[in-house]
């Protein structure tokens, strides 16, 4: 969720009056981090993931399922341990958008020894037990992506009422304010999103034509005194928390210097939509089947706070750009010198202030990368923070960078701690199980060795890595999207501009990840190349060797998504109606057998078909 801040939000009239403050103040404090901690050398691999949890409480007798928005009352305890043992706590907690989630991460990082990869899942394991030990036993924490009948009434406990009045700070049909979560940071934002905006946020999520959808399926809304039809043939979301209030699984690793996270920003961003893919896990919103296997698309329109003249619906007049994403959405921006000739699609950034950070000695190409995220306006202020040190001081800085939710986030040391260059890996869906999750943050982590030991060359033009980002999301599109990808990988990278058409070509994601005979290597060969050269312990070989086996098994479609594996499991249901509709008791039954999926109770040969890792919960933190 980003950076997390305690104190006193400003409304959104008070924030315009320190809009060009804190912006002008956070190119300073880039420009000062920056000239401090460029040249910080030889830093270790270090890394972590954070996991999503959803708590969802169960009523057995009247079979219904409903996310749990009590959690906050077992935050401080999960939390209690880290802070009375600083630097020694297995597990860290934090808040997250909603009232129902919980983010965790491993206590300290992981460092570069590979059989610390082995007690990543063991950890993941951990986190989910110290929840499961304070809940009753009807309320469960599910890693879910996105909970099937979110904005359906009473999908909460307790239930409220959306506000459907035009006239408060966060209006929507289907998502109650009550359920944000209680950080000042989120219901900030989430009015400060509306109020900037101008409207609501609107989503349109294609539905899934089955035989008995209605031909054309249109919605009926009321809005406050308003009827108003949904688009047709879409189901319609209007609320911040109808992205933000989804789960995902990130991996941040620390980079030797800033050179390196530069080339590992670059390298990593083509492979965001095909881990989008592999990784699909949310089909179904508001208790309809979507057309479409992924939430990026719906979050990133959960949080457009662009006006009418930045969407190009309005001349320019109040507004400084035209702004073609949201500000969360895929990477526009390779970050090293060698990727600039796949620099494909206009970028916008901030004039004044990209020549402000070249004065200052900020090469010109990440100077464009920093001026770019500025364009965005801060949407969520502390008073409290307002007066800032730029010399000591990064969090005007950190407003901006930490509320540009990209594929990619590219992140300079904090000023205050022994961390250096970082990347974060941003599009991966969450999984149901541990054993699922630790295999997609081997496979990041394990890629990342292979890229620098190797000096693999993923660039191909950005326009392309953008594609690819909606072909990932469509329905079953490990089994049936071509992404476009790069043929030779050990070849050097173009200096012209654009470069040959013929680097690249629409491949299945089976061939990337698996290869194919006389041509494409496949990333998985490549790993399992370079894991060979090394002397591996044997519980560590044999929990790689499983995880990446699941990794291949999804892209072959041996095994399937978690997203096919829930389209199929409501298709199957005696009382689906082949309506596209997914009823109180399906959504209860869908849930129960995910939790069943995870306590091992339930076996899915087509789904996982063998989790027995020889994780280990034990790593050395020095």
């Amino acid at each position: 969720m980003g950076i997390l801040t305690n104190g006193t939000p400003l409304t959104w009239d008070e924030i315009k009056e320190y809009i060009t403050l804190i912006k002008s103040q956070g190119i300073r404090q880039f420009i000062s981090l920056y000239h401090r901690l460029s040249n910080r050398p030889n830093d270790i691999l270090k890394w972590g993931d954070e996991l999503e949890y959803m708590v969802v409480k169960f009523d057995h007798e009247n079979k219904t399922a409903r996310l749990y928005c009590e959690v906050d009352q077992y935050l401080d305890i999960l939390q209690n341990f880290e802070r009375e043992n600083p630097g020694a706590s297995p597990t860290s907690w934090k808040p997250e958008f909603t009232s129902y989630m919980l983010e965790a991460s491993p206590g300290q990082p992981y460092l570069g020894d590979l059989a610390q990869i082995n007690s990543v899942e063991a950890n993941m394991k951990r986190r989910r037990r110290e929840v499961i030990d304070l809940l009753d036993e009807d309320i469960v924490p599910i890693t879910l992506t996105a909970f099937p009948r979110l904005g359906c009434p009473n999908f909460t406990y307790p239930a409220y009422e959306p506000d459907t009045n035009k006239r408060s700070s966060a209006p929507s049909l289907f998502f109650p304010w009550e359920v944000v979560g209680s950080h000042p940071r989120f219901k900030s934002f989430s009015q400060n999103i509306y109020l900037r905006r101008g409207s609501k946020v609107a989503i349109n999520v294609p539905v899934f034509r089955d035989v008995n959808t209605p031909k054309p399926f249109v919605e009926h809304l009321q809005y406050g005194e308003e009827a108003i039809d949904g688009k047709e043939d879409h189901i319609y979301l209007d609320a911040t928390g109808h992205g933000h209030g989804n789960s995902c699984l990130q991996v941040t690793l620390q980079a030797y210097n800033v050179d390196e996270a530069r080339l590992l920003y670059d390298q990593l961003c083509p492979i965001c939509p095909i881990v989008l893919a592999l990784s699909a896990a949310s089909p179904i919103y508001r208790g309809f089947l979507s057309d479409v296997d992924c939430r990026w698309n719906i979050i990133s329109q959960s949080v457009d706070d662009r006006t009418k003249e930045e969407r190009g619906l309005e001349p320019l007049k109040n507004n400084k750009h035209r702004i073609p994403k949201s500000r969360y959405d895929s990477v526009d921006y390779y970050l090293s010198p060698e990727g600039q000739a796949y620099n494909d699609i206009e970028l916008v950034y901030d004039k004044e202030f990209c020549e402000q950070l070249e004065k200052a000695g900020v090469d010109s190409i990440l100077a464009r990368h920093i001026a770019h995220l500025f364009i965005r306006e801060p949407i969520s202020v502390f008073k409290e923070l307002l007066e800032q040190d730029d010399l000591k001081d990064s969090d005007h800085f950190e407003n901006i960078q930490s509320t540009n939710w990209q594929t990619m986030r590219f992140k300079p040391p904090p000023l205050d701690a022994d961390i250096g260059w970082r990347v974060e890996f941003r599009p991966c869906e969450v999984q149901l199980t541990e054993f699922e999750n630790a295999a997609f943050a081997a496979f990041i982590i394990l890629l990342t060795r292979v890229i620098l030991t190797y000096g693999l060359n993923f660039y191909m033009p950005i326009s392309k890595v953008d594609e690819n980002m909606q072909t990932a999301q469509k329905r079953d599109a490990v089994r049936n999207g071509m992404f476009y990808f790069r043929k030779d990988l050990g070849k050097a990278p173009s200096t012209s501009s654009p470069p040959d058409e013929s680097e690249y070509e629409l491949m299945s994601i089976n061939t990337i990840i698996n290869g194919k005979a006389d041509g494409f290597p496949g990333l998985v060969p490549l790993i399992n190349d370079y894991l060979a050269s090394l002397s591996i312990d044997f519980n560590t070989r044999c929990s790689l060797y499983r995880y990446l086996s699941l990794i291949q098994k999804r892209a072959s479609g041996e095994l399937k998504t978690t997203a096919k594996w829930m389209r199929d499991f409501v298709a199957s249901h005696p009382d689906y109606k082949k309506d596209s509709v997914v009823s109180e008791k399906i959504n209860y039954d869908l849930l129960y057998a995910c939790n069943e999926i995870v306590q091992g109770k339930r076996q899915e040969s087509d789904f996982i078909d063998n989790m027995e890792s020889k994780t280990i919960d034990s790593f050395s933190t020095t």
